[in-house]
């Protein structure tokens, strides 16, 4: 395709997506990517350092990043470990971002099928790359040699083609078991697109704070991530106490709103401790009717939830309980099956049970 003939509306992102996964990047080396670049009809550009290949897309120029500092223990003799197009630039409100994502998701699952891997990258991206504040969805057509993705990136959402291997290198060898060590959560499915397809390690949260810092993050960004990957999550989280394990949250969200119902048992003042009934958030009764006996909140939609006040109070519920460690706030085993996904979620650092 010639580079001048413009937008991407007339290069649309399923033609665009459709030409990558055909790609031959010839084992990513310089001439291997120059080569693409001819083949797409695309010129060469930028510098050594920070090169890019001018598209005559007028959603901008594709970037590519060369093997450096931290990518070069999870290479094999590859150049460049991805080649990233924007697709557009969207307003910076999560809303917009996120809708913009969705766009690009469902025609792409139209041209491509459904991804075999789907997620959020969290804080902490491939090789150690940083997402927008938002969130960081991605959906993921595993390939061999090469992988396409769609990502959230700095300002719209982006078609990424990338070597395989590098970065599945890299995703494993998160799992040392320290705190923070990986974020986000992962999901696959039983394509075998996914065969060979290796999951890091966890890691355990140590303390209180750094469940209400990891546990914020998530729900910060949750709506506008679930919206954007067009899946529906509930999650419950059982506390163990010296009288059994029974359920206290219920987190919902189907990508419009964040909902948390709250199972506190007698002696607790949920009120005290933030939760509101079903008369100050009618919204929930379409998740756990008008039963008084589930305190509630409704988080709100993409952008609003206050992540991070909203975990402190889980977890001052949670202590008011009796749950007297970390490891005894429990994610449900019922979270792990999100619309045919298996998930981890790797960046709450909590048990799974």
């Amino acid at each position: 395709m010639n580079a001048q003939r413009g937008s991407i509306e007339e290069r649309s992102v399923a033609d665009l997506a459709r030409e990558l996964v055909a790609a031959d990047a010839g084992g990513w080396t310089p001439d291997g990517v120059k080569a693409l670049a001819e083949r797409l009809g695309w010129a060469w550009g930028g510098t050594s350092d920070q090169p890019v290949l001018v598209t005559g897309l007028a959603s901008g120029n594709a970037r590519l990043r060369p093997v450096g500092t931290y990518e070069e223990r999870y290479v094999d003799n590859e150049s460049y470990v991805e080649l990233a197009v924007p697709l557009a630039t969207v307003a910076s409100d999560a809303a917009a971002q996120a809708a913009a994502f969705r766009a690009a998701r469902e025609e792409l699952v139209a041209a491509l099928g459904k991804p075999s891997v789907m997620g959020s990258h969290g804080e902490m991206g491939p090789f150690y790359d940083s997402g927008p504040l938002w969130g960081a969805p991605f959906t993921r057509w595993r390939g061999r040699p090469n992988t396409l993705e769609l990502r959230a990136g700095k300002s719209g959402p982006e078609l990424v083609l990338r070597p395989t291997d590098p970065a599945e290198n890299w995703f494993w060898r998160q799992g040392v078991g320290e705190e923070h060590s990986i974020s986000g959560f992962f999901g696959s499915t039983r394509d075998p697109a996914n065969a060979g397809l290796g999951f890091p390690g966890g890691w355990t949260a140590r303390s209180w704070e750094t469940v209400s810092s990891s546990l914020g993050d998530f729900l910060g960004a949750l709506p506008a991530e679930v919206h954007a990957l067009g899946i529906t999550i509930g999650m419950p989280f059982y506390g163990r106490t010296g009288s059994g394990s029974p359920i206290l949250f219920d987190v919902a969200c189907d990508g419009d709103r964040l909902a948390i119902g709250c199972f506190a048992p007698d002696g607790i003042d949920p009120a005290a401790l933030g939760w509101g009934t079903v008369a100050e958030h009618p919204d929930t009764a379409s998740i756990w009717g008008d039963d008084a006996r589930v305190w509630r909140l409704d988080a709100g939609g993409p952008g609003e939830p206050k992540g991070h006040a909203l975990a402190k109070m889980l977890v001052e519920t949670a202590r008011a309980v009796g749950v007297v460690e970390p490891t005894d706030l429990i994610i449900g085993g019922e979270a792990d099956y999100v619309d045919g996904y298996h998930v981890t979620y790797y960046g709450l650092g909590l048990p799974t049970g």
